[in-house]
């Protein structure tokens, strides 16, 4: 008997055609850029914190600026200045006793005193002045240069200067000067000294002087000082040949 073959219909294999892939229209991720359609991959995914060490920038080395020390320097030096002058000031106080010169008018004779054609007034006064000096051991040295002049409200009426000597110790000298001047345009101010005269039977007047001295201590001459003198006059009359005790 023959055999019976049995025939098993053979099945072909399935045949899987292939995906077409589509090309990207446009590119998923820009040109340095690091996002993406799914987003901020940053904001997404934040990256894990570090502790950083805090910047400090370097401060330069402290320097005392120049200026600072001149005038550190400076001042000292002026204190300094000052501790010694108050030290000297000291020792001539109590060694040397100073005291102020005193001065006095003790006469005053117009022998001038009248207005010209030219509307100028003519004024001559002698003066008759004392100089006392009361220091035991200190001298004054009177040098040229000095200006006494006599003023009537604001106008100078006359002037003149004192003569150059040496007063000594404990010493009084009398001085006799004579003063001039002459004011312009002064019809105005004769007539207000007029005024003044019978209003109330004198005429106020300021002597003032500008004296440059040098004062002598024992051997040692100091350097140059000024005194400024300003006494007040009251005379009845301002007619020449008018004398005025003090």
């Amino acid at each position: 008997m023959a055999d019976h073959q049995r025939i098993h219909p053979v099945q072909e294999p399935e045949v899987v055609e292939p995906m077409p892939a589509h090309k990207p229209t446009a590119p998923l991720v820009e040109r340095g850029s690091s996002r993406s359609e799914n987003g901020d991959p940053e904001r997404q995914y934040p990256p894990p914190l570090r502790r950083g060490i805090p910047y400090e920038p370097l401060k330069p080395p402290r320097r005392r600026s120049c200026w600072k020390k001149c005038l550190c320097w400076t001042l000292a030096l002026v204190l300094l200045q000052l501790i010694i002058l108050g030290i000297l000031a000291a020792v001539v106080y109590f060694v040397f006793q100073p005291k102020i010169p005193k001065y006095s008018v003790d006469a005053m004779r117009i022998t001038q005193f009248n207005l010209g054609n030219d509307n100028r007034l003519s004024a001559t006064f002698n003066v008759n002045i004392t100089a006392r000096n009361p220091n035991k051991k200190i001298g004054i040295y009177y040098e040229g240069g000095s200006r006494l002049s006599v003023w009537y409200t604001g106008t100078k009426l006359c002037e003149g200067s004192l003569p150059k000597f040496y007063q000594g110790h404990r010493n009084t000298t009398l001085l006799s000067l004579t003063l001039t001047g002459q004011t312009q345009d002064a019809a105005g101010l004769l007539q207000s000294l007029q005024a003044q005269q019978q209003q109330t039977g004198s005429v106020p007047l300021n002597l003032r002087a500008r004296v440059p001295v040098r004062l002598k201590l024992g051997k040692l001459k100091l350097m140059k000082w000024k005194f400024l003198v300003r006494c007040r006059l009251v005379v009845d009359s301002l007619a020449a040949d008018n004398v005025k005790d003090q």
